[in-house]
């Protein structure tokens, strides 16, 4: 996306918005690595005051790159409402080796006199952005929707995150069931055969390295919630014992 959005002029936040597939990825993998090593590895009781404000940080840091994700996905669909039909402009191979590109389903193809002729401008040719992207009315309203669930997916996964910080908070402090607990494990549930939904959907639309990433994370926040669950087990044998 960076190669066919980005030039030398534009600023910062619109580099962080090219990359933000990027810093989203990476900011879950550090959050995994944290959940891991406080539900797995690491001996909450054991942990000084400043091992538990390292954890604080890094944790807000990772929640300022995924909301940043929402807001560069809320703000890639907001382009593509915004988007115009280029004036005076009926064919796409007038636009042929001016530095356009042409986008469907995600995939961009640069516009020369090779590839010109089999790209639609059915319904017009539409700009999106200030960038040198171009699509036909058909590839706007797929890529509307592509947006779209682009946004669910960042807000579904941010809602997992912050019900398993929930079920840890409780955990801490000794609870191992109740309503409370209860109804944050049903949500969790929910939540992951949404996001099955998802890898089902990018696999029809044909992006089977997007289905397969979705279900690497959901297998990968499986583990997480194993941990939880063998971690209660514990709180439940210990309140036993008591």
């Amino acid at each position: 996306m960076a190669q066919f959005t980005l030039s030398a002029g534009d600023s910062l936040g619109e580099h962080f918005n090219a990359y933000a597939t990027s810093l989203d990825e990476l900011a879950w993998f550090s959050m995994l690595f944290l959940f891991e090593a406080e539900t797995y590895w690491l001996d909450a009781e054991a942990l000084s005051r400043l091992q538990r404000r390292l954890f604080v940080l890094l944790r807000i840091a990772c929640y300022a790159f995924l909301a940043h994700t929402v807001f560069a996905y809320v703000f890639n669909y907001y382009e593509l409402t915004q988007a115009t039909t280029l004036p005076g402009v009926s064919s796409v191979c007038s636009l042929a080796d001016q530095g356009f590109s042409y986008l469907r389903n995600l995939a961009y193809t640069t516009i020369d006199l090779n590839t010109c002729s089999a790209m639609s401008a059915a319904g017009g040719i539409f700009q999106i952005g200030d960038d040198q992207v171009i699509t036909d009315l058909a590839g706007l309203s797929e890529l509307r929707i592509l947006s779209a669930i682009d946004i669910e997916d960042a807000i579904v996964w941010l809602a997992v995150v912050l019900l398993i910080e929930l079920v840890v908070l409780l955990q801490e402090r000794g609870v191992s069931e109740g309503p409370l607990l209860a109804a944050c494990n049903y949500a969790t549930i929910a939540l992951y055969g949404v996001l099955v939904c998802n890898a089902l959907f990018w696999l029809w639309k044909g992006h089977w390295v997007y289905a397969w990433d979705e279900l690497l994370w959901i297998g990968g926040f499986a583990a997480i919630e194993m941990n939880l669950s063998e971690w209660r087990d514990d709180l439940q044998d210990e309140a036993a014992v008591t």
